[in-house]
């Protein structure tokens, strides 16, 4: 279960946020670019302190203004994937792979090894160095290594901005498969409508850093119909 509700003054905007996720499944944020997105999810993952608010998961308080709670990064046990890679270079795919299982207990680990290098299809790869991936296989390496650190909650970041087409369809489908998988929650960003139409069960929409609630798929499908299409490629 997670719960969010924050606060946090940037510059002209104020970014403000109240959702939650009951269960496993993922929720996109939504949203043109700087409309908060990122500042919120790096607020969730502690790199960003709200002005005000709380965020709870699973019964544990990350964040809590009233309660001077602030949890530091390396203890909210949340995944990341920027949209870089942002890999080791002098590590090799299994070494990258290594570290993020290296950063939990094995008592609290909950990610295989060998389900997570199926599932992203990493077998071949293991013995490559970044510089040797394409930036599809490297986002791959990225979400093995933030699964492999077994995360109560996983966060990406706009992971297939940087890709081409070709690339960014094939690492979809590893994705797809991916999530439907993990029993935790996943908020996923993006502008881009067809990524959310393939990967997500809700939507939040961030506006101007507003960020309330969620809506079902049926409800983001109808307002995108509703929409002129230019307006989809300017989101």
């Amino acid at each position: 279960m997670l719960s969010v509700k924050l606060e946090k003054r940037l510059g002209d905007i104020t970014v403000e946020a109240s959702f939650g996720r009951g269960g496993p499944g993922v929720t996109a944020l939504f949203g043109p670019s700087g409309a908060g997105k990122t500042s919120l999810i790096n607020m969730l993952a502690g790199l960003l302190t709200p002005d005000q608010g709380r965020i709870e998961l699973e019964g544990r308080v990350l964040f809590d203004s009233q309660a001077r709670i602030d949890l530091p990064p390396q203890r909210r046990r949340v995944g990341y994937v920027f949209q870089e890679g942002r890999l080791f270079p002098h590590l090799s795919v299994k070494g990258n792979l290594a570290y993020g299982q290296r950063l939990v207990p094995p008592a609290n680990r909950w990610a295989s090894w060998d389900q997570v290098v199926e599932l992203l299809g990493l077998e071949d790869l293991l013995e490559r160095r970044p510089a040797k991936l394409s930036g599809g296989e490297k986002q791959r390496v990225a979400m093995g290594r933030a699964l492999l650190a077994s995360p109560r909650l996983l966060l990406l970041d706009e992971p297939l901005a940087s890709l081409d087409a070709q690339r960014k369809d094939e690492v979809l489908g590893y994705l797809g498969r991916l999530t439907k998988h993990l029993a935790i929650p996943v908020i996923y960003v993006s502008h881009q409508p067809g990524e959310i139409l393939r990967l997500a069960d809700e939507v939040v929409r961030v506006e101007r850093g507003r960020a309330r609630g969620a809506e079902d798929m049926e409800s983001f499908r109808r307002l995108l119909d509703s929409w002129p299409k230019e307006r989809l490629w300017l989101s």
